[in-house]
């Protein structure tokens, strides 16, 4: 019986379709490949263990572990054949290492090369092998669970394009303009039309047309619907309902995943009240898979560990979805400038001058984002150094991955009986969680966390 996670969504945006689609487009890569993997069990038990097959099957073993010992046991016969000692260098071989994804999709072309490469020397380099079918992925099963194995039951939104419609349908809606990746089949789920309260900026009310439905009850639709954890999504400066989404959760029981910056998982009252609830909270604004925040963090902390002495910094952002129109409304922009400025500050002991957060909005960028990040010091003998990177990314797959693990995580901490904010699973999801850590530290304690090693 495998470990179903029952997700409910506010805020049908590009960055839900990206979350949609992606459980779904892994979970028919998987299933292809233990087709594969179940066909060449028949044929070679000597090469594919039916052992760890039947293990996988049950929830025992992951999907990475048996990709890597059938691979141990080819390069075990490869070994064997080149010096001689007794094995059939022409056996049939289980699973390739670079097998390769042939979905295809009308919008991107998935045509992939190997991405097996990663460390063995870390201390979760077991656990986090990059899987050649995964990319984006900490692991392909975290604690049991797949990305398929998440499963959206309810879905909120105020835009009449999307209000009413099946989930499969209202991701693809108008003003929603990120890539598609795979085709969604119909999911029984209709969006309901929520509060608008603070949640439609004067800017966005200019692009969208506000359904005329009347609100419904959300604690009561997450409630029947079965859902363990709301994931945020809305606009960003978003407060109000933010927080009226929160009383909703711990209205009818189910934990809280904020991917904006709003803060709920690093404000001591809201933690409390979760606490005193028995649910869980994480966040809060989700940090890229590969996106500004991260990079950036990342170069400061290797600047300082290295010894440069760094004098200014700043990051600039574009994009052209809703998301940075909507952050033409300056006054919606304080919690978002907050967020990155304090993600990148903590990764230095000293302050640094420094100027981050969106710019503009380039309308046929569409869900591109490009970012520029300038970083300017001193080394050796007070000799200057600078650094220009440009960063391009479509925005909303960036996270995707990010979230499917932060709903993982969110899920084995329930499972566990863990109440109150997520500390591991926030530092390594998220740009302003309740500890900030560097990305070294937060891997490592998130994993620290999923293996049972760390009580939250």
């Amino acid at each position: 019986m495998r470990n179903k996670v029952r997700v409910a969504i506010a805020g049908v945006g590009n960055c839900a379709s990206a979350l949609v689609q992606g459980t779904i487009y892994y979970g028919r890569i998987q299933a292809r490949h233990l087709d594969h993997f179940r066909s060449n069990a028949s044929q070679s038990s000597n090469i594919i263990s039916r052992h760890d097959y039947n293990d996988h099957k049950k929830g025992n073993l992951s999907y990475e572990k048996v990709i890597r010992n059938n691979n141990d046991n080819d390069n075990d016969n490869s070994k064997s054949s080149s010096s001689g000692r007794g094995r059939n260098a022409s056996r049939t071989k289980g699973v390739s290492k670079k097998s390769r994804d042939t979905s295809s999709s009308r919008n991107f072309d998935h045509s992939s090369s190997d991405n097996s490469g990663g460390s063995s020397g870390s201390s979760h380099a077991a656990t986090t092998a990059p899987s050649p079918y995964a990319p984006g992925l900490i692991a392909y099963s975290l604690g049991g669970i797949e990305p398929a194995d998440i499963e959206v039951v309810a879905a909120f939104d105020v835009v009449e394009s999307k209000v009413g419609k099946d989930l499969a349908d209202a991701i693809f809606a108008s003003p929603n303009n990120t890539i598609k990746i795979c085709d969604v089949d119909k999911t029984g789920v209709k969006v309901e039309k929520a509060e608008v309260m603070d949640g439609v900026g004067k800017h966005l009310n200019q692009r969208v047309k506000i359904s005329s439905k009347s609100p419904t009850n959300v604690s009561q639709i997450l409630k029947d619907s079965g859902s363990e954890i709301l994931i945020n999504y809305l606009p960003v400066g978003s407060r109000q309902a933010t927080k009226y989404y929160v009383e909703q959760c711990l209205d009818a029981g189910v934990s809280f995943i904020n991917a904006i910056p709003v803060f709920i998982a690093s404000t001591p009252k809201w933690q409390k009240a979760f606490a005193e609830k028995n649910l869980t909270c994480a966040g809060d604004d989700v940090m890229s898979q590969l996106g500004a925040t991260v990079l950036h963090k990342t170069l400061v902390k290797l600047f300082v560990d290295r010894g440069v002495k760094i004098d200014e910094t700043y990051q600039l952002n574009v994009g052209g979805d809703m998301d940075f129109y909507n952050m033409l409304d300056e006054e919606r922009l304080e919690d978002k400038r907050i967020s990155k400025t304090s993600a990148v500050a903590a990764m230095a002991p000293y302050e640094i001058p420094m100027r981050i957060g969106p710019s503009d909005f380039v309308g046929f960028l569409d869900n591109d984002k490009i970012c520029y990040i300038n970083m300017r010091g001193k080394y050796f003998g007070n000799v200057p150094i600078e650094l220009d990177v440009k960063l391009k990314v479509v925005d909303a797959y960036n996270s995707a991955g990010v979230m499917i693990d932060a709903i993982r995580g969110t899920k084995i901490a329930i499972n566990h009986g863990t109440s109150g904010p997520l500390e591991s699973v926030s530092g390594y999801c998220f740009k302003h969680p309740p500890v900030q850590m560097s990305y070294s530290e937060a891997i490592n304690k998130f994993m620290q966390f999923i293996e049972g090693k760390r009580e939250r």
